[in-house]
């Protein structure tokens, strides 16, 4: 298990376009410049999708050129096709990513595309990345949503999962992400589907794992990663962005829960909790009784913490 993990804030991206309000640009630009201050250095601001589909995103290509001014921070966006991906370049986000379903079901439903025609599209971006000049080339990762069950298809077989994995890196892609879109995982299944994705793809082409909160295994599905490598985890401040799939229930990780389970283990991501407190007051104030989810927000850190994180 590696000392340093990383954690990517999502918070701006998954979260913002999971409730109806639309967050202020100004206001979205105080959160990543505070969160930042804290000593986050990846966060996912935005997604490339039509406005007329995601009005929270319209402002997106502002947000990432604002975040690129904030020294030590890798700029990551959301691709849900070639053309988003030909926005995301023009803007010069450092990081893209493109959802692929793992339920074709699911796929279908979600960007109108099958198996088949998202491998296109993976391939299609990966060239136009390739035919960048060097050191103008986003890192692109596919995310592999619903590797953990579906809401319309249930369980999806292991040998699928891995099948696509293998086809996406085919395809150009940097690295793969296990996403768990509609919050199913557990920690044995977690361990068993990364084992094998790493045996199928290399182990440095799956470092980053998507976990949702919604049945309470988040932080469990956590430890788990971490024990087969992992050193990237996707959370959310406040655990912005409640699941769909559960009315009520917190979806994403929650951020400031991450934070302290991991410093409290001994291991290193390089962020304040305390000034995390800051960027969960800027999203409380733009977004009025929204509700934000988290342990530590609320019960405090115990006594002595900082002795023990250090």
């Amino acid at each position: 298990m590696t000392t340093h993990i990383r954690i990517s804030e999502v918070g701006p991206r998954d979260g913002l376009q999971s409730i109806s309000r639309v967050m202020s640009t100004d206001a979205k630009k105080a959160w990543i410049a505070a969160e930042v201050a804290a000593g986050v250095t990846e966060i996912e601001v935005g997604s490339f999708v039509p406005p007329s589909l995601l009005p929270q995103m319209a402002d997106t290509a502002e947000i990432v050129a604002f975040a690129k001014t904030l020294p030590g921070l890798d700029v990551a966006v959301l691709v849900p096709n070639l053309k988003g991906a030909e926005r995301a370049i023009e803007a010069g986000a450092h990081k893209m990513s493109i959802p692929f379903s793992m339920s074709e079901s699911h796929s279908i439903r979600n960007v109108r595309k099958d198996h088949a025609a998202m491998v296109e599209q993976i391939a299609a971006i990966a060239a136009m990345v390739a035919a960048l000049p060097e050191g103008q080339r986003p890192h692109f990762e596919v995310g592999l949503s619903t590797a953990f069950g579906c809401t319309i298809e249930g369980p999806i077989p292991d040998d699928q999962i891995v099948r696509l994995a293998e086809q996406a890196i085919a395809a150009g892609a940097a690295e793969v992400c296990l996403s768990d879109t509609t919050g199913y995982a557990n920690p044995a299944q977690v361990r068993r589907l990364v084992r094998k994705v790493k045996a199928a793809v290399g182990a440095d082409r799956l470092n980053t794992l998507h976990l949702h909160n919604t049945r309470g295994l988040g932080l469990a599905n956590v430890v788990a990663g971490l024990e087969e490598g992992i050193t990237t985890f996707d959370s959310s401040m406040g655990g912005l962005g409640g699941c769909p799939f559960a009315p009520g229930a917190s979806g994403n990780i929650v951020s400031e829960d991450l934070v302290f389970m991991l410093e409290a283990m001994g291991l290193h991501t390089g962020i304040d909790i305390a000034r995390l407190g800051d960027v969960r007051q800027i999203i409380a104030d733009a977004l009025p009784g929204e509700p934000l989810y988290g342990f530590v927000p609320d019960a405090g850190v115990p006594l002595g913490f900082e002795r023990v994180a250090a």
